[in-house]
């Protein structure tokens, strides 16, 4: 299953809960990361914000370097979805871009879409909830 994961899942997944199952799938490979380079500047630049350190950011961006069950566009459709936030529309334009099933997100506005052109729009629950069944 292909899913883009909002920075806000990706952030809060180095601190635990349910963010991290999240992770953990994408890991072992029962998930396949789509990723943007809007994507991975955004994840990079608030983990740095944050003061995560080094060394916990070296997993996922070595895995990101490997190529580990990820997948990468660099010709997203430009898409205007979110008025309230128009930066959140890359995790939706990177999924239409590969093909994924989902967008996990804690974000309000991306919720709010719930589904464009069948990727579902989904809170870290949701979609663990879904994976399980």
């Amino acid at each position: 299953m292909r899913v883009a994961i909002d920075t806000n899942v990706f952030v809060s997944s180095f601190f635990g809960g349910v963010p991290k199952q999240v992770l953990d799938r994408w890991k072992v490979g029962a998930l396949t990361l789509c990723r943007s380079r809007p994507i991975v500047e955004d994840y990079t630049a608030v983990l740095e914000r944050l003061g995560v350190d080094a060394p916990e950011l070296r997993d996922p961006l070595k895995l990101f370097a490997e190529r580990y069950h990820c997948v990468f566009t660099t010709s997203a459709p430009e898409l205007r979805l979110i008025d309230a936030d128009p930066d959140d529309d890359k995790f939706i334009a990177c999924a239409v871009a590969l093909g994924a099933t989902a967008v996990v997100s804690g974000d309000k506005h991306l919720l709010s879409v719930g589904d464009y052109m069948g990727i579902q729009m989904l809170t870290p629950r949701q979609f663990l909830d879904l994976r399980t069944v």
